[in-house]
């Protein structure tokens, strides 16, 4: 069980207030993601973040009690990112291009910062940033382009959670092996999450 300390090692110390801190904050957020992506973990450290924003070590600690709420701030800030792209499936005329559009804005959230992606995976899975980190508005998204894109199917909430996971999985490998092309990625990610959705519907008739 995670302690009150621990916990407090994962959160922001404040949040900024007026523009200026909240572009300082910006500043040190998108600094850690720079770390990150260059020295992968272990070259990812406060002084190396506060340099690389500009900033004094001061000043990020004034933010920010250690690495691990670096982490879990940019963790945040990439899932805000994402969920924002995914959510302009939502004005999509039509299920199918709803879904189309989901699809690719999960390609384009793996592949558009591949080593930055693939590692703040591997800290997602980490228990105590697990429980800092909700993906609840993520899956309601998919859950309702899912609702639209595939009326019939008899359980769409289930459908929503394989889709998620497949997804996750083959986004995943792709970045492992060190793919460029989001093109490519879409056409197979198109394939498989119509292929079961279309397997799941007709099982209902």
């Amino acid at each position: 069980m995670a302690t009150r300390a621990s916990k407090q090692a994962l959160r922001p110390r404040k949040a900024p207030t007026q523009g200026r801190a909240e572009e300082t904050v910006a500043a040190i957020v998108e600094a850690a993601a720079q770390v990150l992506e260059q020295h992968g973990f272990e070259g990812f450290n406060t002084n190396a973040v506060a340099q690389r924003a500009g900033v004094s070590i001061g000043s990020l600690y004034q933010y920010f009690p250690g690495k691990d709420a670096l982490t879990v701030a940019l963790i945040r800030r990439e899932s805000r990112a994402f969920h924002d792209d995914m959510a302009a499936a939502l004005g999509m005329r039509s299920g199918k291009a709803a879904l189309e559009y989901l699809i690719g804005a999960c390609a384009r959230q793996q592949l558009q910062r591949p080593r930055l992606a693939r590692l703040l995976d591997i800290e997602e899975g980490r228990p105590a940033i697990q429980g800092e980190v909700s993906k609840a508005e993520i899956e309601q998204l998919v859950l309702t382009i899912v609702r639209r894109a595939a009326p019939a199917h008899p359980k769409p909430d289930v459908a929503a959670g394989d889709l998620l996971a497949m997804i996750r999985g083959m986004v995943d490998a792709a970045g492992e092996r060190g793919e460029q092309d989001i093109h490519d990625l879409e056409i197979r990610l198109r394939a498989a999450v119509f292929g079961y959705l279309s397997r799941g519907s007709r099982a209902r008739m």
